[in-house]
């Protein structure tokens, strides 16, 4: 089973920037499609972005121009750099990652990771 691990997250204060990463572990992966969801306090996930193997990006149009996302497909590895935070940044992000692993598909989420960007 491929696992994602999700690092970067935590404390920042408004303005400051942050880059979030999500790494997937295990041999031979191939990673069709990554995925970064965001779940704000007291509402849903939700999809926010992908990026694919061919680097063919997708943003929400609600978070067009608030972040960016990139992938190292030699390490297996998806970012998210998120700069000028704003306190209504502050949510949970997942990262979700499908593909196949030498015959296995999978489709994987990360733990999650706080962002807490204070005022």
């Amino acid at each position: 089973q491929v696992q994602l691990v999700e690092s970067g997250g935590g404390l920042v204060q408004a303005g400051g920037s942050l880059r979030l990463s999500c790494a997937a572990s295990g041999d031979t992966i191939c990673i069709s499609k990554m995925g970064w969801y965001r779940q704000a306090p007291g509402k849903e996930r939700e999809l926010v972005a992908t990026i694919t193997s061919g680097d063919r990006i997708y943003y929400a149009d609600s978070v067009k121009g608030r972040f960016t996302i990139s992938r190292d497909n030699a390490k297996n590895t998806g970012y998210r750099q998120m700069n000028n935070l704003k306190p209504e940044a502050t949510a949970v992000f997942y990262c979700r990652a499908n593909g196949d692993s030498g015959g296995p598909e999978f489709d994987s989420w990360g733990q999650g990771t706080q962002v807490t960007v204070s005022a």
